[in-house]
């Protein structure tokens, strides 16, 4: 039995296939299959129905992935554990969403750097669903992102800050309600790759609103600058406006309980980091 074998059993219960597990492990499929076919010899245990067509996690199997993972998280932060003792430094690789780039993720680094100089951070932009899937793959150490419908059950998820998401509209629009502009201006829309973009879709179809869309873009800067010249309206967080003061714009509040965007801190549950995501979290919180 070897790390590599439990390491990949652990990815097939997360991914739910052996063809899925192959492309986060970046193996072939008949890899997968040997490695488990040798793993059940080894241990003489039956670890997948494979009546099926596709092979299933039996109750063994599924025990199996419950001990192994604290096992191969042991054995992955070994040495780092080892060197690094109980000092607040180190190398942390961070993942953010963009639209902290511009305000809150340099006001935290700040922050930081004054109170614990000793992590040396390495930023890595990204939408919330990607630094999860990376955070997973160990890409990754910590990601600020938006806090998702379902988490996956090995990270933890400290919230940061909460805000309402609101309609953006250039100052010399039509003074009109957020629901009338909605539906007589182009909509702007934040890409519904992001958890932000699926929540404002979500409330545009609650409030039973038709918008016409006339572009779908990834980031803030972007979507203010469109709005700023009366192209259209769009519907950000609330802190939008605070980062482009310098653009003629303002912001109107939603009607039916509008949608909040959550930010936080996702870590996972167990790593040799703690202390480094605490210092990393109080000053985001005080970067808010």
């Amino acid at each position: 039995m070897s790390i590599r074998a439990l390491r990949t059993l652990i990815a097939i219960s997360r991914h739910g296939s052996f063809r899925a597990a192959a492309d986060s492990e970046s193996l072939t499929p008949s890899a997968i299959s040997h490695q488990m076919k040798t793993l059940e010899q080894d241990l003489q245990l039956v670890l997948f129905d494979r009546t099926a067509k596709s092979p299933v996690l039996t109750q063994t199997g599924q025990r199996l992935v419950q001990e192994a993972e604290p096992i191969v998280t042991a054995y992955d932060n070994l040495v780092e554990r080892v060197a690094s003792g109980d000092a607040v430094s180190g190398d942390l690789v961070l993942g953010a969403v963009p639209t902290t780039l511009s305000g809150l993720v340099p006001r935290a680094l700040a922050s930081l750097k004054t109170d614990a100089p000793g992590i040396r951070v390495r930023i890595v932009p990204g939408l919330s669903n990607q630094l999860m899937l990376q955070l997973e793959r160990n890409q990754i150490h910590a990601a600020i992102i938006s806090r998702p419908d379902i988490l996956p059950p090995q990270l933890h998820f400290a919230e940061i800050t909460s805000e309402d998401l609101v309609l953006l509209a250039a100052r010399k629009a039509e003074d009109l309600s957020a629901q009338d502009m909605l539906r007589s201006q182009p909509f702007i829309r934040f890409t519904r790759d992001a958890v932000v973009g699926r929540q404002i879709e979500a409330w545009l179809q609650r409030q039973d609103i038709t918008v016409s869309d006339a572009m779908e873009l990834g980031g803030l800067d972007a979507i203010a600058n469109m709005v700023a010249l009366n192209l259209g309206v769009s519907i950000v967080p609330e802190s939008c406006l605070a980062e482009h003061r310098h653009l003629a714009l303002r912001t109107v509040a939603l009607d039916g309980q509008p949608p909040k965007r959550v930010l936080g801190l996702a870590t996972p549950k167990t790593s040799p980091r703690e202390e480094m995501f605490k210092a990393v979290q109080m000053a985001l919180k005080r970067a808010v």
